[in-house]
């Protein structure tokens, strides 16, 4: 299997038999990207599905199945039309034309993980690749009954602290671990925002660095 990392949560997994894209976002870097058999999205936030980005990159991949969680299919407007709607506990298999016997992906999950006591949570699928070859959980902490070889792991969000993060590959135990979901760190406005959005009592201000300001 190679794995091909293009940005936050979005991957490429070529199992051999089959050539997967997965989540991307408005982060991740899809640009002549070709020779996908699917493109699967866990859940729907913008730095893991960006329509804006989606029409070029399955123009570029015509025979690819859009996979998609219920919500995402529901609410994110720009979608194609005939996008495929997974739910956990369905099957999906990819590349049994070329005689490798396919790719077969385990839909599990359920809900995002959650970001704040009363935010409400959005569906969110994780999908186990080959049986356990590869988990790319989303958003959550999926722990799937199977042993997983390769697990995708958040190391920076709003909705989570890196000991949550070092909980779950121990729970997960798997050989080899890869962080993912890393490019927030990089826009801390948008944590101030967020921290702004959940305390309305306070103001929120964000101060330039090395410049006084009157508080």
């Amino acid at each position: 299997m190679q794995l091909t990392h293009l940005g936050h949560a979005c991957f490429i997994v070529d199992t051999g038999a089959a050539r997967l894209l997965f989540d991307p976002g408005c982060y991740s870097d899809v640009e002549g990207v070709t020779g996908l058999d699917a493109v699967l999205i866990t859940h729907q936030h913008e730095d893991h599905v960006d329509t804006s980005r989606l029409a070029g990159l399955l123009a570029s991949n015509p025979q690819a199945r859009l996979v998609v969680d219920p919500d995402t299919a529901s609410s994110v407007e720009g979608l194609p039309p005939g996008v495929d709607v997974a739910r956990p506990g369905d099957v999906l298999r990819f590349g049994d034309e070329n005689g490798h016997g396919g790719t077969r992906v385990d839909v599990l999950g359920g809900i995002h993980a959650a970001v704040y006591r009363e935010v409400p949570g959005c569906t969110n699928n994780a999908y186990l690749v080959d049986g356990g070859a590869l988990l790319h959980p989303g958003d959550s902490f999926t722990v799937p009954e199977a042993p997983v070889d390769v697990l995708l792991v958040a190391i920076d969000s709003p909705w989570l602290k890196l000991a949550e993060a070092v909980d779950y590959v121990r729970a997960v135990g798997p050989r080899v671990a890869v962080p993912m979901h890393e490019s927030g760190a990089s826009n801390p406005a948008k944590y101030a925002g967020m921290l702004a959005g959940f305390c309305p009592e306070a103001e929120v201000r964000r101060l330039a660095v090395g410049e006084p300001a009157e508080v």
